[in-house]
């Protein structure tokens, strides 16, 4: 069930809450990058975003009637966008399974801003270049081990890991690259896969980040015992080919980069646990249905569908999307304890990674 819902107020005489300059919210951090998620449904069940025994056969997804329209995601983009957003993220669910998505990508494409995906990589290969022609900038791949049956295990779906792979190669063939590939880490699970996966996108222009496994949503039974700190990924990793730290590629980057001495290219760390990074964080996120999130951990969002559907008007939506950034006070990676990972939260398929 999507978590608690906060109606906006459209205030029609008040005058913009933002006056020049970036939008900054109570910690001083700007609003750069927008994750939209245009499905809550996905074709795999991973372990550590939609379980199985909770995203069953039974479970009620949102009606077509529910969810943004193209129309209307590419309307409130464009607000963002004049909010000093600079990227744009496609997510899920997986992405892919909205029909013709590519439509919507061209509508986003128009707009002075980056344009990427995430995806499991499944429906990739074949629409790789129908989104590409539509404008979209880079695809980011979910590959969490090249272990067959680990990777079955993981993503508890009948699909080959060469399938995903394939995906991979079509996307850089397309121009959709350097294309990055995003594996969750989880100990004794898939943590004796990381030289592997490392060694498989050495010296090529693919990048694979290592992600600490998070406490995202309310049903993934997350414990701290399963996550394998960044570092520890790097030692290992360093340990068979030597690494060095390289700069982030812009302010508030979640990655942290480090490059193979031997020129062989570089890999990514991201340690959401281990080492928050909230100070930097400069992330909106917009549900399916169109509520607001500023936070992945976040309890509840900000119903813009009903202003979007009620007709406001681009600076009234404007306004009230300044004034929910402003009081943005999100950082929940920095308090989090064992009691605040069993708080109920919203789940990273209604609102993307």
């Amino acid at each position: 069930m999507p978590p608690k819902v906060i109606p906006l107020a459209v205030s029609r005489t008040r005058a913009p809450v933002f006056a020049g300059g970036p939008l900054a919210d109570t910690r001083g951090r700007p609003m750069r990058d927008l994750r939209i998620s245009v499905t809550d449904r996905c074709n795999f069940r991973c372990v550590y975003c939609m379980p199985r025994e909770v995203f069953d056969a039974g479970h009620e997804f949102l009606p077509h009637s529910a969810i943004l329209s193209f129309e209307e995601i590419a309307r409130l983009a464009r607000i963002f966008v004049g909010l000093g957003v600079r990227k744009i993220r496609l997510t899920g669910g997986e992405p892919l399974v909205r029909k013709q998505l590519h439509r919507l990508v061209a509508m986003l494409a128009e707009l002075p801003a980056e344009i990427t995906l995430t995806t499991n990589g499944s429906l990739l290969a074949r629409q790789a270049n129908a989104l590409k022609q539509a404008g979209l900038d880079r695809v980011t791949v979910s590959l969490d081990s090249l272990d067959e049956k680990t990777f079955q295990a993981m993503n508890d779906a009948d699909f080959p890991v060469a399938k995903v792979i394939e995906a991979i190669e079509v996307a850089g063939a397309e121009g959709l690259g350097p294309v990055k590939i995003n594996m969750v880490v989880k100990r004794g699970t898939n943590d004796h896969d990381i030289l592997a996966m490392a060694q498989r996108w050495r010296g090529t222009r693919n990048i694979i980040r290592f992600i600490e496994y998070m406490d995202v949503g309310s049903s993934n039974g997350w414990r701290m015992d399963d996550v394998v700190p960044s570092s520890e990924v790097v030692r290992r990793i360093s340990e068979r080919w030597p690494l060095e730290s390289i700069d982030a590629n812009y302010p508030g980057e979640v990655a942290e980069r480090w490059r193979y001495r031997d020129g062989a290219g570089e890999i990514g760390v991201i340690s959401s646990v281990t080492q928050a990074f909230c100070s930097t964080c400069n992330r909106m996120r917009l549900s399916t249905e169109g509520s607001l999130y500023t936070c992945l951990f976040a309890q509840s969002g900000h119903d813009l569908k009903a202003l979007v559907r009620g007709g406001a008007s681009d600076d009234e939506i404007r306004d009230e999307i300044a004034a929910v950034w402003q009081n943005r006070s999100d950082r929940y990676s920095e308090i989090r304890t064992a009691e605040t990972a069993k708080q109920r939260k919203v789940e990273m398929s209604y609102i993307g990674g």
